[in-house]
């Protein structure tokens, strides 16, 4: 008796089938869109946590023309 493999899903980038060396995704290609699409803020983790004084200290934009002291 042989044990059958699982289907693996598909791609979530493309819609192919996964290849073992890169999955869940076929390609680096794929792999590396997904990791894009991350470092641009388009995949986020919603949060309710209310951001303290502190997180606004090292979050704030910084007004180039403002003198450093």
């Amino acid at each position: 008796m042989t044990a059958q493999q699982p289907k693996a899903a598909p791609c979530p980038i493309c819609g192919k089938p996964a290849h073992p060396r890169y999955r869940p995704f076929c390609s680096r290609r794929c792999a590396d869109v997904d990791l894009g699409h991350w470092f641009s803020g388009q995949y986020r983790v919603p949060s309710t946590e209310i951001p303290s004084e502190m997180d606004e200290k090292y979050t704030r934009r910084v007004d180039p023309d403002d003198e450093v002291g």
